[in-house]
């Protein structure tokens, strides 16, 4: 059964509303660990900028929904009772992943339930920038996070002694002035990949751009992120050599924020560069006969 709709109807719009506050309330000490982990763990502290965008992300497709069919899914009771599964089995096993994804899981089919599975591909963009609210595995951050760090000291290295700092290697720890900086402390490269992982695809969805090139943009992400980790650790490891710890540490959390715009920077530098040398970017005219 299907019916024609204009807009988002107010009672529509109350029962998901109502049906998202239960599936919350459900799943409550998952979101509380989700804020705990936002604003407590550094490691995940791009979860602060999840919603955000992901709310950016369906405003900005707003107009995608003036006229929408309204259709009945099984999905989204599906993934109700499978997300609360899921949730169940990851705190039982602690597995944090799980119990976290299996809470998001209901929230999204909690949506699903009412607006059906149109209205979740006219906002998809949205629905995947929730996926930055779950926590990234350890092993995957260590394996991410271990050959970047290794990069990064040594690409700062580099840079600093071309510049004449009197700065020296050991692993992936920098010497400057008789102290010695830690990459992996003192700017961890995992916790610039998320945020900028996050930037990039909020960038890639925001500007109108063809597929190809919004995946070209994704898969170039890391090689973003080592240059802003790099061009972060050079004033960081000064900071530290030359400052008192507190005021090095207030210096590099605040750094930590500049760099994502320098990033959103990069980012438009890069577009610039290919809109220069004549590559095609708009997506293609669709015919409105």
């Amino acid at each position: 059964m299907s019916s024609l709709r204009r807009g988002i109807p107010k009672v529509d719009g109350i029962l998901a509303g109502l049906l998202v506050l239960l599936a919350v309330v459900a799943t409550l000490p998952v979101w509380r660990d989700i804020v705990y982990m936002a604003t407590r763990d550094e490691e995940q502290s791009h979860i602060l900028l999840a919603l955000p965008i992901a709310i950016w992300l369906a405003w900005q497709r707003r107009e995608r929904l003036r006229r929408w069919e309204k259709r009945g899914t099984w999905i989204g009771p599906l993934l109700i009772a499978g997300g609360y599964a899921v949730s169940a089995f990851g705190f039982s096993r602690g597995i944090q992943f799980f119990w976290h994804g299996g809470a998001l899981a209901m929230v999204i089919g909690a949506v699903l339930s009412v607006f059906g599975m149109q209205v979740a591909w006219r906002l998809a963009p949205a629905f995947g920038a929730l996926a930055f609210l779950l926590p990234i595995p350890g092993f995957l951050r260590f394996r991410i996070a271990q050959p970047l760090q290794e990069a990064s000291a040594w690409a700062t290295n580099f840079l600093m002694d071309l510049f004449g700092a009197p700065v020296s290697r050991m692993g992936n720890a920098l010497i400057i002035n008789g102290h010695e900086v830690a990459v992996a402390e003192a700017c961890n490269g995992m916790r610039m990949v998320a945020a900028l992982a996050l930037i990039s695809y909020f960038f890639v969805f925001t500007v109108p751009m063809r597929l190809s090139v919004r995946l070209f943009i994704l898969a170039i992400s890391p090689i973003i992120a080592v240059i802003v980790n790099v061009i972060r650790l050079v004033p960081t490891v000064l900071f530290y050599g030359y400052l008192d710890t507190e005021m090095a540490s207030f210096l590099h959390d605040v750094s930590g924020w500049v760099s994502l715009a320098l990033a959103l920077g990069l980012l438009w530098l890069l577009l610039a560069l290919l809109r220069w040398i004549e590559v095609p970017l708009t997506p293609y005219a669709v015919s409105e006969e």
